[in-house]
């Protein structure tokens, strides 16, 4: 019988990446989809404050939603059209693995509390269900909220970035599945990781904006 490798495929931090990149909103579909984030922010902001750590475990558990999701919904959807999916398929269950290894990451920085673990439950089983049936109705702007999700998450890791250089957050040693993953030094510390997750977080957000402008030009042609 094959051996299955358990082990998650490794990546190249992107160093390249534009920290500024937003989508203004134009169309309803866009507006929707950037409140919904900005409410979401809004709570993130209120209940972790500036405790970035404990609120990356909580906020990647629900980062890792969409791709798997979509990736779902997409293979269903050209197996019942027998046609190709154009690549996307691996590119959102991608998208949802390396958004697992950030949590995988930063459960060796910020152990979460009884409550939190709880919480990520609750969240995980309310937001599953929503973005299960806004990808089956309206997947445009299923695309459109994990792009702007991912606009806020680079926001907040660069935030977090400038309290560690500050000193407000101690610049730990990076965990070895971080340094393992992400190809880093053996002498990386929390920034290094900060800075590759941070890079995943836009790539994720170009990715998405892109498909949705993928999408509107299916629907124009």
């Amino acid at each position: 019988m094959k051996q299955i490798d358990p082990r998650p495929m490794v990546r190249q931090v992107n160093h390249d990446i534009d920290l500024d990149s937003h989508v203004a909103p134009v169309s309803t579909s866009d507006k929707i989809a950037f409140s919904f984030v900005k409410m979401l922010r809004f709570f993130a902001d209120t209940f972790f404050a500036k405790r970035y750590g404990h609120r990356a475990v909580v906020l990647e558990t629900v980062a890792a939603v969409p791709g798997m999701v979509g990736g779902l919904w997409l293979h269903l959807k050209a197996l019942r059209y027998m046609r190709d999916d154009e690549g996307w398929i691996r590119t959102l269950l991608d998208e949802a693995e390396n958004e697992r290894m950030h949590l995988m990451t930063f459960i060796k920085i910020a152990d979460p509390s009884r409550f939190e673990r709880a919480l990520i439950v609750s969240v995980q089983l309310i937001f599953y269900n929503f973005y299960f049936w806004l990808y089956l109705f309206a997947p445009r702007t299923a695309h459109r909220v994990v792009g702007y999700f991912e606009e806020e998450a680079v926001i907040s890791y660069t935030q977090y970035l400038a309290e560690v250089d500050a000193g407000t957050h101690q610049n730990i040693p990076a965990p070895q599945i971080a340094i393992d993953y992400w190809q880093l030094g053996s002498d990386a510390r929390l920034r290094d990781v900060i800075i590759a997750v941070r890079a995943d977080e836009a790539e994720h957000r170009d990715v998405n904006h892109d498909m949705v402008a993928q999408i509107d030009q299916k629907r124009a042609s």
